[in-house]
């Protein structure tokens, strides 16, 4: 065997498990709780199906393909812990996830790309976000609030969430204004380039 075919036989063999890693990683075990789209780098599901994904056609969204995380897969990402006052209840509570940052980057959006995440929320809301300023922000997509999975029918099972207590800009702000780009019952990220 020639030295070229011996190096190349070495390279595809070591990026096999790689690749095998990539695509478990990929696949879903349970319902898609977020899904995320636009200018990502790799999906794990094809474009909108208009028959089939009727909230996101409600909401007027399209794409050619996304990337869809459910709870193992979010649970697979390092997880952070904030612990903001919230306006529902004028009280501190401990919320649990993975930086929205790394939420983006698993659809294979760099760190330090010059994008704006479109985040949305099951009723509608939507809000825009530099993935800088979220990275500033110490953005997290919450999963628990105090230990506990959040619910369909109170702020989960995902909210796209900052420390307001220890954020500058929003520190000094009256606590109902804080969260104005913290959607919750968040199911929907568009990635666009500035």
């Amino acid at each position: 065997m020639n030295k070229r075919r011996f190096l190349l036989a070495g390279a595809l063999g070591a990026a096999a498990p790689l690749k095998a890693a990539t695509a478990a990683a990929d696949a879903r075990s349970g319902p898609g709780l977020l899904t995320v789209a636009g200018a990502i780098g790799r999906g794990n599901r094809g474009p909108l199906d208009p028959a089939l994904d009727l909230l996101l056609v409600k909401h007027g969204r399209s794409f050619d393909k996304a990337f869809v995380l459910d709870a193992a897969m979010l649970a697979r990402l390092p997880a952070l812990t904030i612990q903001p006052t919230l306006e529902y209840d004028a009280k501190a509570h401990r919320l649990a996830g993975p930086s929205l940052a790394s939420v983006v980057a698993a659809a294979g959006v760099a760190a330090a790309a010059p994008v704006v995440l479109y985040l949305r929320a099951i009723d509608g809301y939507s809000v825009a976000v530099s993935l800088a300023d979220a990275n500033r922000w110490r953005m997290i997509v919450a999963t628990t609030l105090d230990g506990v999975p959040m619910s369909i029918g109170g702020l989960g099972p995902l909210w796209a969430v900052y420390d307001a207590d220890r954020i500058a800009e929003f520190k000094d702000l009256p606590l109902k204004e804080r969260f104005a780009a913290c959607p919750w019952a968040l199911y929907f990220i568009e990635v666009k380039t500035d």
